[in-house]
């Protein structure tokens, strides 16, 4: 059992700086209907609707597929909204489901604003969509290969202005647009203190965004797929800029607009700048759900998170009843109202696998990430992540169907990832089994497949890598019961084989995951997305190493000053060089402890992840790198002196062999500590 000390120190190195890539989440527990804040009733349109309500002839409905009813789906959805919202604290929700061009279901449930409270509206009340954003850039730049401006296996440098083009870093292969498409453009990922701001004046635009921020291409475009919302950020800076319109005006003019989805913007409500898109009307503004984080007595309102600088990849605001037209237009084979949004050709696309990294996990469609779900079905579409919002829009053809659902809390997280395929398992399932006995091979080749994994989705630089490094990982276990384990910080899920090639699938779910084999044994596995691959940590890279040397250099460091306090003052003989080393030690103790001391502060900021994000890396982090990279100096240069300690001369009492090997433990705990910060990033304050 590890001990309460560094139990704490691991608690406080594991935090969240982002969404961790979790290889799965829990069901969604049950509890007691939740009550709508502030007494808000929910708001309910439901039918189906007469297709004059969409303005456009129903879809034809897919043969041997019985439409939803209405009655019942309502019910179903009440159900699962309120138990989530009581077991997981959301502020609030809103859906739409639509089938076979009709609006069978929206509704919005708990509140959107606090002082005054206002229920949320699934008509008038907008929800920001994350990356749900991306699908609607996906659509530009099609639009602009129809119109022969843009071809998917160009590079992207050719339709990209010369100061934000992709620059070669050592590498052969040029960035296609097909590329950026698939989440395999061969960047690194940074986030932390730029692609979320608190304050409207630090707003870039995007094309000073796109070059003040481009990352370093750590692989081979094509090769491997590492999500990339920088990616998407190029991708839809060259549509702009092959059609000679802003990225904003392009969306509104080719895909909003048409489609009559007048509350839905890329916009964002800040003071207007004559080098910003001009912002979002004052009446979209004030119907704009804000963001909430549960303090544990409260709701509190969180900063407006801006995204223009990176709007392509992040940057839609719309309300239920906007993402129904949406998603009939799609499932509709791009026509909305005698409207033709996009052609036949592309509409196939969208739904037709573009990539996959792997066998038996989802791949990309043009941009359209691919989802598994109940009973063998595909869906396609994309979830969204921001700080203070969690969203998903899945479509699924083969059903005629699509569902959009948003919260207005990170704590959605569990609902929203979870309720396409919860309404599909009810009314076309298969019905839920109970989960099946453990796999007694998987328990004989355990070791095939246990270890540290680490996401490829990560910054490789400075000191995001440091965090990336801790948050991004997976560790992977076989339990006693025969079923593999895949746990990061926040979730865990279990796993069965599916023969013996590296197939897994979810135990009492509908996902699969793939494991890369190389000799018989695991050297990474793609999580069902796709849109990553987590590699096994090698031996000297497992957090472990991180954790047990900060432990015994902090046992080292308060030993040291301990020993300071109650050696014997009486005999001082030792020679110059001990004399400075013994001070240099003592030195490094006090700096690797203000350290740790300034981290664990760092730290407890992470129950508000906003607070990492828009003060990233914030003076307590800055103070700890500082202290640690002078530390770390010191021990080398300790080292260096361990020989001339030992010659110390025998007469000198005060450095008897017992403080020499002392001395000499506690130095290589430090130099060791120093050597894993050093590869993790952690010693580059200027780096952040």
């Amino acid at each position: 059992m590890r001990s309460p000390v560094k139990a704490a120190f691991a608690a406080a190195l594991s935090i969240l700086v982002g969404v961790a890539p979790a290889a799965g989440t829990a069901q969604i527990p049950a509890g007691p209907p939740a009550i709508a804040p502030q007494g808000a009733p929910p708001t309910t349109v439901r039918m189906p609707v007469r297709p004059s309500a969409l303005a456009t002839p129903a879809a034809p409905m897919v043969a041997g597929v019985v439409p939803l009813p209405p009655a019942e789906l309502e019910a179903f959805v009440d159900g699962m909204v309120r138990d989530a919202m009581s077991a997981d604290r959301i502020p609030g929700v809103t859906i739409s489901v639509v089938q076979n061009g009709q609006v069978v279901l929206k509704k919005g449930y708990g509140f959107a604003k606090l002082d005054p409270a206002r229920p949320v509206d699934p008509d008038r009340t907008l929800f920001r969509i994350a990356s749900i954003s991306k699908t609607f850039t996906w659509i530009a730049v099609m639009k602009e290969v129809e119109a022969g401006r843009m071809r998917l296996d160009a590079p992207i440098n050719l339709y990209l202005p010369e100061k934000i083009r992709v620059r070669d870093q050592g590498f052969d292969r040029p960035v296609r647009v097909i590329d950026l498409m698939a989440h395999t453009p061969g960047f690194e990922d940074r986030a932390l203190g730029q692609l979320f701001e608190r304050d409207p004046a630090r707003i870039r635009p995007l094309d000073v965004y796109l070059r003040q921020e481009r990352p370093r291409r750590v692989r081979e475009a094509g090769s491997s797929p590492a999500y990339s919302n920088y990616g998407v950020g190029l991708a839809g800076a060259g549509a702009a800029w092959v059609s000679g319109k802003p990225f904003e005006r392009l969306i509104e003019s080719g895909v909003t607009g048409p489609l009559g989805m007048t509350r839905t913007t890329f916009r964002n409500p800040y003071p207007a700048r004559p080098d910003l898109p001009a912002p979002m009307s004052a009446a979209l503004a004030a119907d704009l759900s804000d963001g909430f984080l549960w303090t544990g007595s409260g709701w509190r309102k969180r900063p407006f998170e801006y995204t223009t600088q990176l709007a392509p990849a992040g940057g839609v605001s719309t309300t239920a009843g906007d993402m129904a037209r949406y998603m009939t237009m799609i499932l509709n084979g791009g026509t909305l109202d005698g409207v033709q949004i996009y052609n036949p050709a592309t509409a196939a696309g969208f739904f037709r696998e573009q990539s996959r990294p792997a066998p038996g996990v989802s791949g990309v469609a043009h941009g359209f990430l691919q989802f598994q779900l109940p009973g063998g079905r595909t869906g396609w579409g994309h979830d969204g992540v921001l700080l203070s919002y969690r969203s998903s829009m899945i479509l699924i053809p083969s059903l005629g169907l699509g569902v959009f659902i948003a919260a207005n809390g990170e704590s959605g997280e569990r609902l929203v990832s979870q309720a396409t395929g919860r309404i599909v398992q009810r009314f076309y399932g298969p019905a839920q089994t109970l989960p099946e006995a453990g796999s007694s091979w998987l328990k004989q080749n355990a070791r095939k497949f246990e270890g540290e994994y680490v996401s490829t989705r990560r910054s490789y630089r400075g000191l995001e890598q440091f965090i990336g490094l801790i948050n991004a990982r997976a560790q992977v276990a076989v339990t006693d019961a025969g079923y593999l384990r895949i746990g990061s910080r926040d979730s865990s899920s279990l796993w069965l084989p599916e023969g013996t090639g590296g197939r897994f699938r979810e135990v009492g779910g509908w996902r699969k995951i793939t494991f890369v084999l190389k000799e018989g044994r695991a050297s990474g596995y793609y999580p069902a997305s796709g849109v990553q691959l987590f590699q096994r940590a090698g031996f000297f890279g497992t957090q472990g190493w991180l954790v047990n040397l900060a432990f015994l250099a902090a046992i080292a460091a308060l030993a040291t000053l301990g020993g300071l306090m109650i050696r014997d003052r009486k005999d001082h003989r030792e020679t110059p060089m001990q004399r400075r080393a013994s001070l240099m030690q003592t030195t490094q103790a006090i700096l690797w402890l203000l350290a740790m001391g300034a981290l664990a502060v760092w730290a407890g900021k992470a129950g508000d992840i906003a607070a990492i994000f828009f003060d990233w890396p914030g003076g307590w982090m800055l103070t700890a790198s500082s202290c640690a990279l002078v530390a770390a100096i010191l021990s080398l240069v300790t080292l260096v002196l361990l020989p001339f300690i030992w010659r110390g001369g025998r007469r000198v009492e005060s450095w008897t062999v017992g403080r020499k090997l002392r001395f000499t433990a506690t130095t290589l705990v430090y130099v060791c500590l120093s050597l894993v910060l050093m590869m993790s990033g952690a010693l580059v304050p200027w780096a952040s």
